[in-house]
């Protein structure tokens, strides 16, 4: 962050911000056109620092600073292992500074900020999963037919890689990205969100700091539609990796389509939780709980329609509404907090727009619906349960990035998976039933690229995830997403010492 307060903003009118600008080939440099925009805190709803307003410039800048660090021999030609080294020692710095960043994004974007040091507390662990397969990238060789050729594969980075991050955990998606990037050799220019740009200006100087050469982990803030248009249509970024709305990735899949450039995409969801008739429903509403409320329900994975077997369904709506009434609502750095602010006000319009609709195609609020009295001008809204909706109301089809659950009742395992596949998504799936058969049967049976079976919301940099249907295409995640960031190169070596022979003679 710049040393001095911002002056009165040309962009935002607002006065004496705390500044920062964009990270650029390991230094602080201002934006080109001289704009800024202003960031609120989701809490009180005031603007509390500004970003660097990116444009063309600026990320033309960005990408060129990547691209000559990815073609210097300081990183091009540096071991693997040493490239691992630089990971370990990174992963170690984000550690040491993991509470000023975590109170920073729960500052930012409004999460609980016992929620956002445990994320933060667990970073150092991608760059350490990453760092140990750094050197473990490879090719094999190939039998050939002809014992005096030899063939073999090997894998190599694929140079600058566009990386889009959005609001919601902002860190923990975006070091999904950079960690395994790096591991594979390559440079980044990431484009945060404009409603978290904070804590990844502040990661960015930790890259430096543990030896990576400058330029090979750059940051550009901006907008979507100027400094991130730019950087998926940049002719020199070889890949783009996006995390956010289904629209955008489709668009983004769209324009890498036209320049036959690989799109990663980890996209939107609308996650069924299956309850079966022999479930203890008591650990099945816990994990709706945290599938839905945790967050404010701002998560892609967000468990947002549950089917809860007709011998169940009341004592499992009973425990959600039950448990949701007690549910502590207020400022996200208090520890007593259970439920944090949403993340901008027209995310808090979109709920509300998504509660009048489901109480216009006849749905009950069995509990909220409403703003709630916190006294902090932010945010806020209670979490929300419907029922009484069927699985085709406008709040079951689309997502909705809040905390609003639907929970309907089916009658047989068959019903309940089919409803629970309805659905244009297939980020994940919960399963909660005592029968172990029952679920491998669902588990196989549910389109979706993760699923959980009496539990819900885990993850581990060790294991991968994808996105089935319009949820994304691509893997992050585990040793998986290493092909993602690099390209398969064959090569085919002649051992023999006899000379070439004229290809219009056939040999016998």
């Amino acid at each position: 962050m710049s040393t001095t307060a911002a002056a009165q903003s040309s962009s935002t009118g607002s006065a004496r911000l705390p500044r920062w600008e964009h990270h650029i080939a390991g230094k602080e440099t201002a934006p080109a056109d001289g704009r800024y925009f202003a960031s609120d805190n989701p809490t009180t709803g005031e603007a509390w620092y500004e970003a660097a307003r990116g444009t063309a410039a600026d990320v033309d800048r960005a990408v060129a600073a990547a691209r000559s660090a990815f073609e210097s021999p300081h990183w091009r030609r540096m071991s693997q292992t040493a490239r691992g080294a630089l990971l370990r020692r990174v992963g170690e710095l984000v550690g040491e500074n993991a509470d000023r960043l975590a109170r920073m994004e729960s500052t930012d974007n409004g999460k609980l900020l016992r929620e956002m040091t445990a994320q933060l507390a667990s970073l150092p662990e991608y760059f350490h999963y990453y760092a140990g397969l750094a050197d473990k990238i490879h090719g094999e060789t190939i039998p050939a037919s002809n014992v005096d050729v030899l063939n073999y594969t090997s894998r190599e980075p694929v140079g600058v890689v566009g990386a889009i991050t959005p609001w919601n955990s902002p860190l923990t998606l975006t070091v999904a990205k950079l960690a395994p990037l790096l591991a594979a050799g390559n440079t980044a220019v990431v484009k945060p969100s404009e409603h978290t740009s904070a804590s990844m200006l502040a990661l960015a100087p930790l890259f430096e700091e543990a030896g990576f050469p400058p330029g090979v982990v750059n940051v550009v803030t901006g907008m979507g539609d100027e400094a991130g248009a730019r950087l998926v249509d940049h002719p020199d970024v070889a890949k783009l990796s996006f995390t956010g709305s289904t629209a955008t990735g489709a668009w983004i899949a769209e324009r890498a389509g036209r320049r036959l450039i690989r799109a990663g995409l980890e996209l939107g969801g609308k996650s069924p939780q299956l309850v079966f008739g022999d479930a203890d429903v008591a650990s099945a509403a816990n994990g709706v709980i945290a599938g839905i409320f945790a967050a404010a329900g701002q998560t892609c994975i967000a468990g947002s329609r549950v089917f809860a077997h007709r011998s169940v369904y009341d004592e499992l709506v009973e425990r959600v509404v039950g448990r949701a009434r007690t549910i502590r609502i207020g400022d996200p750095l208090a520890p007593e907090t259970e439920l944090g602010p949403l993340a901008m006000r027209a995310q808090l319009a979109k709920v509300e727009d998504y509660v009048a609709a489901g109480r216009a195609e006849g749905g009950q609020v069995a509990h909220g619906g409403r703003r709630p009295k916190v006294g902090l001008g932010g945010w806020f809204h209670e979490p929300t349960v419907f029922t009484d909706l069927p699985n085709d109301a406008r709040l079951c089809r689309e997502e909705i990035f809040g905390p609003v659950v639907a929970i309907m009742p089916f009658d047989a395992d068959a019903e309940a998976l089919q409803l629970a596949n309805d659905t244009a998504y297939g980020l994940a799936a919960g399963v909660w039933t005592t029968d172990l058969s029952r679920a491998h049967r669902a588990a196989g049976a549910l389109d979706a690229g993760t699923i959980w079976v009496n539990m819900y919301r885990a993850m581990s940099p060790m294991s991968p995830r994808s996105g089935f249907k319009a949820s994304g295409l691509g893997v992050e995640h585990g040793s998986e997403v290493i092909r993602e960031y690099t390209r398969l190169k064959s090569v085919w070596i002649n051992t023999s010492d006899e000379p070439a022979g004229d290809p219009f003679v056939l040999r016998s």
